[in-house]
């Protein structure tokens, strides 16, 4: 059976794995819909959980945690399910943490092994992956997609509706309101000076690979080049995985990239 501390309460449509521990003073409310807990998972105290939610297996919460709330929007009646939340396996929410349900009728959803520290933020209708560390007060606005194994820095903010590349990183006290590319570091507002080559390595990225992302860098937000003439630039080697995974980013955006610079732009056509 769980493990439930009797200050704990469990309200509504609540399923617990056998070996679930929720410690005191934690609240799960399954009143606007289903709140499932997976097995090994682990409710430190004074939790709060509201469904719609599915939060998978081996997750650690610690005091203070609310995931499942209501998005803060002045327009958005708190009693609305929503579409809910999907949140995988391994992760850890430390003190104060908030991950707020979807407004739209798409889940929100946090995938394994993300490190959360101290309260940090995301906002309705996040997509976030896997292996992302958040550290303390770091901030993501609504609609904001995280690929996996992105780093923010302490009290970082991400515009609405803007996409963090695979194995990007956010300096400390920086923001973005454009698209951070795969592997870039910004360390300014909307402004990247370099290539995270710490991540790609701890990733088994080759030498060869590294140069490629050092190119596109280059290319991209150094060589003076306006964007639609560095992306004619990375097409020359088009078919090479990385140089296409820009490709696509670039294509797909609609905030324009962060340069070195602040220059941004939406359009490659």
């Amino acid at each position: 059976m769980p493990t439930i501390h009797p200050s704990a309460i469990i309200e509504g449509d609540v399923s617990l794995a056998e070996d679930v521990v929720v410690g005191p003073w934690c609240h799960l409310r399954g009143v606007l819909g289903p709140l499932r807990v997976g097995a090994g998972t682990r409710l430190r105290s004074r939790v709060t959980l509201e469904g719609p939610l599915d939060l998978g297996s081996g997750n650690d919460l610690y005091p203070n945690v609310c995931i499942g709330g209501a998005p803060q929007d002045l327009g958005f009646h708190p009693e609305t399910p929503g579409a809910g939340l999907i949140i995988g396996d391994k992760n850890f929410f430390r003190e104060g943490v908030t991950i707020h349900r979807p407004k739209t009728a798409t889940p929100g959803r946090i995938g394994n092994s993300n490190y959360w520290m101290a309260n940090s933020h995301a906002g309705h209708d996040c997509i976030v992956g896997d292996h992302c560390i958040f550290a303390n007060g770091a901030l993501l606005a609504g609609h904001v997609e995280v690929a996996d194994r992105v780093i923010l820095g302490g009290n970082t903010t991400v515009h609405q509706f803007t996409r963090v590349g695979r194995g990007a990183m956010i300096g400390g006290l920086c923001g973005i309101s454009q698209d951070l590319c795969p592997f870039f570091m910004a360390t300014a507002v909307n402004v990247t000076s370099a290539v995270n080559v710490v991540g790609m390595r701890r990733q088994g990225a080759t030498a060869s690979q590294i140069d490629t992302v050092r190119w596109i860098h280059q290319t991209i937000c150094r060589s003076g080049l306006l964007l639609k003439s560095a992306v004619e630039v990375l097409r020359s080697r088009a078919g090479d995985p990385l140089v296409d995974e820009y490709l696509a980013f670039i294509a797909a955006s609609k905030r324009g990239i962060v340069t070195t610079r602040g220059r941004t732009s939406a359009s490659t056509d």
